[in-house]
């Protein structure tokens, strides 16, 4: 842990906004890390997840939340609870937006931000693929919603304004101890980046429902003395699911295994044993018990 000092800053910067606007795109390029998965189709975040960017003489938490959504099962309330609590315990809260998110706008969750005491800042995300009459409008458009917030443009992607977005927030951020231990980058587990892994490999490579109807589940962990031995289930709701995800001859699933084999590899720094399971599990998106098993209710 740092030394602490009057001159060390502290606290949560907390991100939030609808789906697919680029959140995780963004947190990951502040910490220069991937501790969310990134894929193009919305709802890829479930969970809130803190990443921990520590120097001398700051430290920085970066919570990045799900997309607020109108919740049709209990899993997406609770994909919505999370995105709430962000609005309670942020020093400063991001409302990420795109062009796009004109059409979409989710009153309740912006009459609620907007009353808070918490310094918000407004962020045009996705400048790179727009035009500058449509970043203007956009402008307009949040300066109305929020009268009192900062309103950055940047591309999360491109880098574009993210240097200029960090070092606003580098100076709005209160003068307080560092939080966590400066060697700690996440307050999640390596089994829950390992899930998150073979997770977005079902959001890259499959369609339409089936990478909402699953969970993963890492059933065994085990680092012995050259190779880590991993053993996930793959949680579905029905059996045509299942086929699907197993694909003609188990096609679909090596393909799958394969893949995140490597980016696990990649994340943990060693070889390593990867072995997958399909099983159904109906109505799992609406089983409280189910889902405070899968990590919902943490």
């Amino acid at each position: 842990m740092h030394k602490t000092n009057s001159n060390f800053k502290a606290g949560f910067v907390n991100i939030v906004g609808n789906p697919n606007v680029g959140k995780s795109t963004l947190v990951n390029a502040f910490m220069g890390e991937k501790i969310s998965i990134v894929t193009p189709k919305v709802q890829t975040t479930r969970h809130r997840i803190l990443g921990f960017l520590t120097q001398e003489n700051y430290q920085i938490i970066f919570s990045d939340t799900p997309g607020i959504v109108q919740p049709n099962n209990e899993m997406q309330n609770r994909m919505l609870a999370y995105s709430f609590s962000a609005l309670e315990d942020a020093d400063i809260l991001l409302y990420l937006t795109d062009i796009e998110d004109i059409k979409r706008v989710n009153e309740d969750f912006v009459n609620k931000a907007k009353n808070l005491l918490t310094p918000l800042f407004v962020i045009i995300n996705k400048i790179d693929i727009r035009n500058p009459e449509e970043v203007a409008k956009a402008k307009i458009f949040w300066q109305e919603k929020f009268p009192s917030a900062a309103l950055f443009e940047v591309s999360a992607l491109k880098g574009n304004g993210v240097k200029e977005l960090f070092t606003r927030i580098l100076d709005t951020l209160p003068y307080h101890p560092p939080y966590f231990p400066e060697d700690e980058l996440s307050d999640k587990s390596e089994r829950f980046f390992v899930s998150e892994i073979i997770r977005e490999q079902i959001f890259l490579n499959y369609y339409k429902e089936i990478p909402y109807a699953v969970e993963v589940q890492i059933e065994e962990f085990k680092e012995k003395e050259d190779i880590t031995v991993i053993k996930a289930k793959i949680f579905v709701l029905r059996e045509s699911q299942k086929n699907i995800i197993i694909g003609s001859k188990g096609a679909m699933i090596k393909k799958v295994g394969i893949e995140a084999r490597k980016n696990i590899q990649q994340f943990l720094g060693r070889k390593v044993y990867l072995e997958l399971f399909v099983k159904v599990r109906k109505g799992w998106r609406d089983d409280e018990n189910t889902l405070k098993q899968f990590g919902y209710f943490d």
